[in-house]
């Protein structure tokens, strides 16, 4: 689907949507949890996510962390995904477009699909542009990322697709990583002195400090994994991050 095909969705707020999932966060999606909660990144980082701050944290009993009964307890910092369902959005190589699909209902949703608008006037409704926006943002970091890697990285002693399958492997490990400054950095804005007076003002003094951050490293490993960590979390294949999609 595109932005202006039929779709409408009532939610009936049982909260079955909000078990069970495996939802990727952005560097902003954690920026918004942490304002909505009214707590700083780092501890929005620990109260509601794992991976670094790169994955929802849900409950032994399958609910998310932010579950109050049937009730988001951040909803308006809500995660882009979470505005998007019943929607999923896919995008187009190398960044070109986007399409949309729809997700299949949770068990015993109360949801009710309908065809009484266009996909555009729910992405509307959901406030989605600004994650969309902010994603964007920090797309444009996958270049200076590539950048740096080819000037570090030493390719002539290390096969590059073994060099870029231990960037995923560490990049997407739930646990046993290695430190890591610049996912650190990605995920805690706060942490690195990007609180603004806005969202707009925060994020794009995030992506400054995390460009200013890349150009410093000289890791090329690290880098990998922070680049793939970032490919992910806005929602590209880890081959975005090797320009090989």
């Amino acid at each position: 689907m595109n932005r202006k095909s039929p779709f409408s969705y009532i939610c009936n707020a049982c909260g079955r949507c909000c078990h069970d999932k495996v939802i990727t966060l952005s560097p902003y999606d954690v920026l918004r949890l942490a304002r909505a909660a009214g707590i700083t990144t780092r501890e929005a980082i620990a109260r509601y996510t794992i991976r670094r701050g790169s994955i929802l944290k849900f409950t032994g009993g399958g609910a998310c962390a932010a579950l109050e009964g049937a009730r988001c307890g951040v909803h308006r910092g809500r995660p882009l995904a979470c505005r998007l369902y019943p929607l999923g959005i896919e995008h187009g190589k190398d960044g070109d477009g986007e399409k949309f699909v729809t997700l299949e209902p949770a068990a015993g949703s109360l949801g009710v699909y309908g065809a009484g608008g266009a996909v555009n006037d729910f992405l509307d409704a959901q406030g989605v542009a600004k994650y969309l926006e902010a994603n964007a943002g920090c797309a444009s970091l996958m270049a200076v990322f590539r950048e740096r890697i080819a000037a570090m990285a030493d390719f002539d002693r290390v096969e590059p697709r073994e060099f870029w399958r231990r960037a995923v492997r560490e990049a997407l490990a739930e646990s046993g990583y290695d430190a890591n400054p610049l996912i650190d950095a990605m995920f805690d804005a706060d942490a690195v002195g990007c609180a603004g007076v806005g969202d707009a003002e925060t994020i794009a003094a995030h992506i400054e400090r995390l460009a200013q951050m890349i150009r410093r490293e000289s890791n090329a490993e690290l880098l990998a994994a922070a680049a793939v960590m970032l490919a992910v979390s806005i929602g590209y294949s880890p081959g975005e991050a090797t320009g090989s999609r």
